[in-house]
């Protein structure tokens, strides 16, 4: 642990440690054999974390109000295996050789839609949080080096790693989600940044715009940052397929902004809804993505 901060091996830490040990170990697994495992881990994590399992409850019969119970306990039985092996995934990510990974992808579908490298333009690589979306972002970046939007960890260890792992490939840099100068820079510098705004973080920046008909707080960030450098936006998704993964890279989003920013904002969410009816099992919907309502009333997670 001599390269370490001596910080980060501090005895409270070594769980953590331990922990990404167990990962870098399982990624010296064969793939099917590493999906296996993944899988394994979800079941479990979905017999200890009942809250979360209220929670994916909870949004799929919001979501999805014509499926039976029956049919929403099946979601997220699979619901959960996919979070098991997007776990996994962080480890082939992380460690896996550059060609390794590349056998995994089986389809791309729309590459032509990404940037030449000497367009001065930026570009907002706008993605969701799916179970796979940890190797999304390296699945972009060997095609077309950028920044990543992340948020900071409170676990000093968890931060450090992800620090880490994530420069070793193509990726530039990655920018917190509270920098906002870093981010505004690289757009201008033409460069390009993916981040996934799909998550409700509080009502700051956010307009309420229905998600699977549902309103749900959305953050308008994709809007400010594309107004303020004049970046296109192009949205990508990275769906889990039988033996491997199909990234899927749209279009650039045409008359955006709109000078209206609740028609951005749906627009995106819409771009999301159309995803999740793709591959629902690979959402996160253990996420409180409706905690809060735009009439004040009670969280539905309550």
């Amino acid at each position: 642990m001599a390269n370490f901060p001596k910080p980060l091996i501090h005895p409270r830490h070594w769980p953590t440690w331990l922990g990404f040990g167990l990962l870098r170990l399982l990624a010296l697994l064969p793939y099917p054999l590493l999906m296996i495992t993944g899988r394994g881990l979800g079941h479990l994590v979905r017999s200890l974390a009942r809250r979360r399992v209220h929670i994916a409850d909870t949004n799929l019969r919001l979501c999805y109000p014509d499926w039976s119970p029956q049919q929403r306990r099946c979601m997220i039985r699979a619901n959960f295996a996919s979070v098991g092996m997007g776990l996994m995934e962080f480890a082939m990510t992380w460690w896996w050789s550059h060609e390794r990974v590349e056998r995994r992808l089986l389809e791309v579908e729309g590459e032509h839609n990404l940037p030449v490298l000497q367009d001065s333009q930026g570009t907002i690589f706008l993605t969701a949080h799916f179970s796979s979306i940890e190797l999304s972002g390296r699945y972009l970046s060997v095609r077309t080096p950028s920044h990543a939007m992340y948020r900071r960890n409170e676990n000093p260890v968890i931060q450090y790693m992800f620090e880490r792992q994530r420069t070793r490939e193509a990726l530039i840099s990655i920018i917190a989600r509270d920098d906002v100068r870093s981010m505004i820079r690289a757009l201008r510098a033409g460069e390009g940044v993916w981040f996934a705004p799909d998550q409700n973080h509080g009502r700051g920046g956010n307009v309420f715009a229905d998600f699977k008909g549902v309103p749900a707080a959305t953050t308008t960030a994709t809007t400010r940052f594309s107004k303020l450098t004049g970046a296109r936006v192009i949205p990508f998704v990275l769906i889990r397929i039988p033996g491997g993964y199909r990234l899927i890279i749209e279009p650039a989003l045409e008359d955006f902004p709109c000078g209206d920013v609740q028609r951005d904002t749906q627009a995106i969410n819409d771009i999301y809804s159309r995803w999740a009816d793709m591959a629902p099992e690979q959402y996160n919907w253990i996420h409180r993505r409706f905690k809060d309502r735009p009439d004040g009333s009670l969280s539905p997670y309550a």
